[in-house]
């Protein structure tokens, strides 16, 4: 069977090989997680300068803005690379990533006992993270924000990886919206690192300032975020986030 798709050139390479590289280490992959991309890893470049650590060598660090054992949350984790990979830079932070696939956590778990890393796992939607955000340092989310009505993607390549993880309907960016939906009555301040096409940053933008965050900077699919205060009083309803699917 994994011959026959071999031969098929639109079957990834790296669910025929079994691993992708991402941040310089090899991780686990099928096809009940996305393969990591090139431009998911500005993500944890944002986090690790929050921590006060440079990737390139001979580069001064910026300033650290974090505390020493930061607590960072690792949205729609999938095959683990992020959560794995900030908890293997940063030894000191307690990491966690959830996702609502159970097949997709025992791939991460593979991954961060593979590795040896320390990062924890456990089953969640996104909305549910508002249970102890006020605990968290940094949320990281690459979310599902592919939408299907894009005529530029390669629909037939994608076709191997697991629908959930990739596409969102209105203009991709349904998760988003509940995401930043349950934000509103979420106590969480602190960073927000999200990934998405550029051609949906600036709605995003405007979707994050709603919910209290300020911009601070972008970074090829990467946009940062900072709270400082929770809107607490502002009136929300639930059902906002639910309505917005399974992965919620």
């Amino acid at each position: 069977m994994k011959e026959n798709l071999r031969k098929n050139n639109k079957y990834p390479k790296a669910y025929a090989d079994g691993f992708a590289n991402f941040y310089g280490r090899d991780f686990i992959v099928t096809p009940d997680v996305l393969i990591p991309r090139p431009e998911t890893e500005q993500l944890v470049d944002m986090v690790l300068s929050l921590a006060g650590k440079s990737k390139l060598p001979g580069v001064r660090s910026p300033k650290r803005v974090l505390p020493k054992n930061p607590a960072i949350l690792d949205l729609g984790t999938g095959s683990g690379c992020i959560a794995i990979t900030l908890s293997l830079e940063l030894p000191k932070a307690l990491v966690m990533g959830i996702d609502p696939s159970i097949e997709a956590l025992e791939v991460a778990a593979e991954n961060n006992e593979e590795l040896g890393a320390d990062a924890q796992f456990a089953p969640g939607f996104v909305c549910e993270f508002s249970n102890f955000s006020d605990e968290l340092d940094v949320i990281v989310a690459n979310l599902p924000y592919v939408d299907p009505k894009w005529d530029w993607i390669d629909k037939k390549a994608l076709s191997f990886e697991p629908k959930m993880a990739l596409y969102a309907e209105n203009g991709g960016l349904s998760i988003y919206e509940g995401l930043f939906a349950a934000m509103i009555t979420a106590e969480f301040t602190g960073y927000l690192i999200i990934e998405a096409d550029p051609c949906q940053h600036n709605k995003l933008i405007e979707m994050a300032e709603e919910a209290g965050f300020e911009h601070l900077r972008t970074e090829g699919f990467g946009l940062m975020f900072h709270r400082k205060t929770a809107l607490t009083s502002h009136k929300y309803d639930e059902t906002d986030a639910l309505r917005m699917g399974g992965y919620l």
